[in-house]
């Protein structure tokens, strides 16, 4: 067994609803640290400041109506907080906190049915649980999004004020779902696409003001892009069925690779940096693990002071980690001791 490390309590809050911001797309961070919860609460999107949160604000710091009945697309919301873009069934909407439609891009519809005819009703809800996401840009310049067009699907980089779209790159998919992670250094996109049992694209870009420059990491890959954090050279992935964690350059070349534990099968999904050194990361079977950040040796198992605590984690870069107790509806924050 490895060394237990123990984990210290540094606050705990009531968030209804937190769970997705452990185990779901519903955390957001931004380059120069500022992190938030999107939050779906019935026909709205609630936006939280986690640091607001932790300082004990009940209140979200914003509010904005989803334009449709339909809540599978992962959607994202501007670094100023003024606008939400929402990922559509068959659009991608930006709309300010009165629900105002400041553009819309239509694109296919992520139904499994090909070439399905619709109502002409927006808010008609196609069958299938397929959809796309997107991601405003740290800089609130750009969306990135992954849509179908003519029944196939692109990843698209549109223009934040007026939704035109700038770039286009086809993909080789047919995504269940998707999910995007921005680079701190505020230049590059991550697209990671899951397509159940027909495993997981991975994709890296940047858009320049001319030219989209992508970089397809598929050939030799089976791999869910996990996390990336500002102070380290590499990004984070889990192997498909959870066989090992892997730390990557950007042009995706292995540069660490850790497996679980004898006693534990495999590696769950939830995982990342707890800062530059440490790695987090659960297991499917037995207690969190710390790794380091290097390496991925596993440098110890995490010790709770109220007991063992199941489910996810969600490592926030900057030396902590959430965990969220469903059963009290509360969002805890952790750290290790030294």
């Amino acid at each position: 067994m490895s060394t237990s490390i123990t984990a210290q309590l540094r606050a705990s809050v009531p968030l209804p609803g937190g769970e997705a911001l452990i185990t779901g797309f519903a955390f957001e961070s931004r380059a120069g640290g500022s992190q938030r919860a999107l939050l779906r609460n019935g026909s709205e999107l609630e936006v939280h400041d986690l640091a607001e949160v932790f300082a004990g604000e009940r209140a979200p710091a914003a509010v904005f109506p989803a334009p449709w009945a339909w809540d599978r697309g992962v959607p994202s919301v501007s670094p100023d907080g003024s606008f939400a873009v929402f990922s559509g069934q068959r659009a991608v909407r930006a709309v300010d906190a009165d629900g105002v439609t400041l553009w819309e891009y239509r694109h296919g519809c992520w139904g499994p049915e090909v070439g399905h005819a619709h109502t002409g009703d927006e808010q008609e809800v196609c069958r299938g649980l397929e959809h796309g996401s997107c991601r405003v840009s740290d800089d609130g310049r750009l969306v990135w999004a992954h849509v179908v067009i003519e029944e196939d699907e692109y990843w698209v980089v549109l223009d934040a004020r007026d939704g035109r779209e700038l770039a286009r790159l086809p993909l080789d998919s047919a995504a269940a779902g998707s999910n995007h992670l921005s680079h701190p250094d505020g230049v590059h996109m991550g697209l990671s696409i899951g397509m159940g049992q027909d495993g997981i694209l991975l994709y890296w870009a940047r858009w320049d003001g001319t030219e989209l420059t992508a970089w397809d990491l598929n050939e030799t890959m089976d791999r869910i892009l996990i996390d990336v954090h500002g102070g380290h050279d590499g990004f984070l992935t889990v192997e498909h069925y959870g066989a090992d964690l892997e730390l990557h350059a950007l042009d995706g070349s292995v540069l660490a690779q850790g497996k679980p534990d004898e006693d534990e099968s495999c590696w769950d999904y939830w995982c990342g940096f707890v800062d530059a050194d440490t790695v987090i990361a659960a297991a499917e079977e037995g207690p969190h693990r710390l790794l380091d950040a290097r390496t991925l040796r596993v440098r110890g198992a995490v010790a709770y002071p109220s007991g063992p605590v199941e489910g996810g984690v969600r490592p926030l870069g900057d030396g902590t980690w959430l965990t969220y107790d469903t059963a009290s509806g509360t969002l805890n924050r952790w750290t290790h001791a030294a």
